[in-house]
C-alpha cells in the first residue's frame, strides 16, 4: 500500500489537499471517512484505514441503509490517513476539482480475522462506528460493472438495528465537521457556489 499514486495525481503547490505520511504507528482504533464530493460528478467517497493509509472507493450514489440495495464502489487510489480531516474546495482544473465534504467520520472494525486476506478475496466484512452509519456492512468484488473486475466493489449493509429504508444522504446532509452544505463549504473556500449546490438536497 502506498501513497505513490495519490501524490503523482495531485499538485500539493495548488491543492490543499495533505500530502501525507504513509504507515506510522498502529493505533488501537482504526479510523473510517465518508467525503461528499461534487466534483465533475457527485459521489461519495467511502475510506477505510489499513496499514497507514486510508483504502478508499468512489461510490456514485452514495451508502444505503437498505440492505436489499447494494451500491457500486469504484476502489481508486489508496490516500493518506489525514487526508480523513479534509474538508475545503480543490481548485478547477486540478486533480478532482471540486467542493469537498466531511460527510461521516468516526472508527471501524473488521469481522474477519484477516483483513488482508479478505481484501485479496473480494469480501470485507466489517462493522461502522460512525456519526451517521453504524453496524455490520460488506464490501464484496464484483465483475460486470465499471469495465474493471479489480476495482468495481459493492457497498451492502447488512440487516441489523442500523438497517432503514429511510435515505440517510437526503435526511442527513450536512458536514459532521462544520455542519456546512456543500454550498457553504463551496461559498466559504472560494468554490464554485452554483456547482456545490447542485449536490446539496432541493428545497
Amino acid at each position: 500500500m502506498s501513497l505513490a499514486k495519490y501524490r503523482k495525481k495531485r499538485n500539493f503547490r495548488v491543492s490543499p489537499e495533505p500530502r501525507g505520511s504513509e504507515g506510522g504507528k498502529r493505533k488501537s482504533s482504526l479510523l473510517y471517512v465518508i467525503q461528499k464530493h461534487r466534483a465533475s460528478h457527485l459521489h461519495y467517497d467511502f475510506r477505510l484505514e489499513w496499514n497507514g493509509v486510508l483504502l478508499s472507493w468512489a461510490i456514485p450514489k452514495g451508502p444505503s441503509l437498505d440492505p436489499s440495495v447494494k451500491r457500486l464502489a469504484m476502489q481508486v487510489e489508496d490516500h493518506p490517513v489525514d487526508y480523513g480531516g479534509f474538508e475545503g474546495v480543490i481548485p478547477a482544473g486540478e486533480y478532482g476539482g471540486g467542493t469537498v465534504m466531511l460527510w461521516d467520520r468516526g472508527i471501524w472494525s473488521p469481522e474477519v480475522a484477516d483483513v488482508d486476506a479478505a481484501l485479496s478475496k473480494g469480501d470485507l466484512k466489517f462493522t461502522l462506528h460512525g456519526k451517521k452509519l453504524g453496524g455490520s456492512w460488506a464490501l464484496v468484488r464484483t465483475r460486470g460493472y465499471g469495465g474493471s473486475s479489480k476495482s468495481s466493489w459493492l457497498l451492502i449493509k447488512h440487516r441489523d438495528a442500523f438497517a432503514s429504508t429511510k435515505d440517510i444522504t437526503q435526511q442527513k446532509p450536512r458536514s459532521v465537521l462544520t455542519r456546512r452544505l456543500l454550498a457553504g463549504i463551496a461559498r466559504d473556500d472560494g468554490g464554485d457556489v452554483a456547482t456545490a449546490a447542485s449536490g446539496d438536497p432541493q428545497a
